[in-house]
């Protein structure tokens, strides 16, 4: 919890194993994935581990993203109901668990996103595929300019189902205790959130800017997008454009370029082959990319 829940290659290993126990044991009918305190569900991969490994030529990093990939597909083929429930920061890594879910419950105070570009790395665990199949482009729009969404936004670009108020979260935890389990495990499931989840709470802001997003994120190449935004006419969206421009300019070009081609390439792609392509980008970019100096530069030495 003090790591926000950062992930690694024990964590992972450990999660595999006991995912798989529960899925061969016949007195398992569901499986709920939380994380420890509200703060966050996970904040991504352990990155400064990352980072340490790399230096001392260590080879569980390759380890670590082979090994996440595959629970991260696991859970997208998990044969129970995975409810995954999620209070606080959804990043990266952590995005990866959660998107395979069959039922993604938030908590108000969730924040979801995938920041990587901020220090010089690309949408990785599947972002390629979950991505570039949000509406419009949205997706891209969040892939290139790392941004995290809130509650509301997060149920309006589809990366989460339900929303269920954090007050209501020990009456869930109550209800799943006590069911009688009847129906189908999925259906039970379903039931009991249609039952206790709550509208989105109306403070999202994409909608707000969709239309200016879709035609401004629609370009395959970042400097077309940095042009655009800055053709725009509307004075209403003055200060969102001249934010986003601000973002853009504060993030590695190499991670926002290779995100933007990820993602028109993953639209076409199945989840499998989504996987397969970064992963390949992942053993290449710790040699090519930014992501040792950007880890150095923001989190390390912080200069």
């Amino acid at each position: 919890p003090a790591a926000y829940n950062a992930i690694n290659l024990a964590a992972i290993r450990q999660i595999q194993h006991q995912l798989e126990q529960w899925a061969g044991d016949e007195n398992v009918l569901a499986v709920v994935l939380r994380a420890s305190g509200d703060k966050a569900f996970c904040a991504g991969g352990d990155i400064r581990e990352l980072y340490d490994n790399h230096l001392q030529n260590s080879p569980d990093n390759m380890a670590f993203f082979s090994e996440e990939y595959a629970l991260d597909q696991y859970i997208h083929a998990y044969p129970k109901p995975l409810l995954a429930l999620a209070e606080g920061l959804v990043l990266g890594g952590g995005m990866g668990l959660f998107q395979g879910a069959a039922f993604r419950v938030i908590t108000e105070q969730a924040r979801l996103g995938m920041p990587e570009v901020s220090i010089g790395y690309f949408p990785d665990v599947g972002g390629s595929y979950f991505l570039s199949r949000v509406a419009g482009e949205l997706g891209t729009y969040l892939g290139v300019t790392g941004n995290m969404v809130n509650a509301a936004d997060a149920l309006y670009t589809g990366l989460a189902d339900w929303l269920v108020a954090a007050e209501q979260v020990a009456e869930l935890d109550r209800c799943l205790d006590q069911m009688d389990w009847q129906r189908s495990a999925q259906q039970s499931i379903r039931s009991l959130l249609e039952t206790l989840s709550s509208p989105a709470p109306g403070n999202g802001q994409l909608q707000q800017v969709r239309d200016a997003i879709d035609r401004h994120f629609a370009f395959d190449r970042v400097t077309d997008i940095v042009r655009s935004l800055e053709s725009e006419q509307d004075p209403a969206l003055t200060e969102w454009v001249q934010t986003t421009l601000g973002t853009l300019q504060s993030r590695s070009p190499m991670a926002m370029a290779t995100t933007l081609t990820l993602l028109r390439h993953g639209r076409d792609l199945s989840l499998k082959q989504c996987c397969a392509m970064e992963l390949v980008l992942v053993a290449q970019w710790f040699v090519q990319g930014d992501f040792i100096e950007g880890v150095r530069a923001l989190i390390v030495d912080k200069d």
